[in-house]
């Protein structure tokens, strides 16, 4: 069986696990935005070698914050209890930075979803991350999939 990829940086580099509970919904959120990225990212490369500026304009109407926002609301009623929390929490946090383009209300939106995708990841439950990812395309009708 294949190690978590957070366990099997832990254990190279030796941290300590930490409680996912302590982490604050900012700290989630900043973690979910790098693995939604790197899932959108690899789904494009790994559906054949393209042009990197291309596979960059792809990536990147995916991963904005309006986008993000879009999948929240496709995904809310898919959401579990315990995601739907993480959600609030990171939706409701107070982020230091201000959204480039996208309204304030899209940007929060984004990192409750950031934060929901940081949970799953540092809980070990990629499997969960990726469902509620392929869902959100296919509902929005993302090309990134053909």
């Amino acid at each position: 069986m294949a190690a978590h990829l957070n366990d099997y940086l832990n254990k190279e580099f030796g941290i300590e696990s930490q409680d996912i509970r302590t982490y604050s919904p900012l700290t989630l959120a900043y973690i979910g935005d790098a693995i939604f990225d790197v899932i959108v990212r690899s789904i494009l490369v790994n559906k054949g070698n393209t042009a990197v500026n291309k596979l960059h304009q792809r990536a990147s109407s995916v991963v904005k914050a309006q986008s993000q926002a879009a999948f929240v609301k496709v995904l809310m009623d898919d959401f579990t209890e315990a995601e739907a929390d993480y959600y609030r929490r990171g939706r409701n946090s107070k982020p230091h930075t201000k959204a480039k383009n996208a309204t304030t209300m899209d940007y929060l939106e984004a990192t409750g979803f950031e934060a929901v995708i940081g949970f799953l990841y540092l809980s070990d439950n990629m499997d969960r991350a990726c469902e509620l990812i392929k869902l959100g395309i296919e509902r929005l009708g993302l090309d990134i999939l053909k």
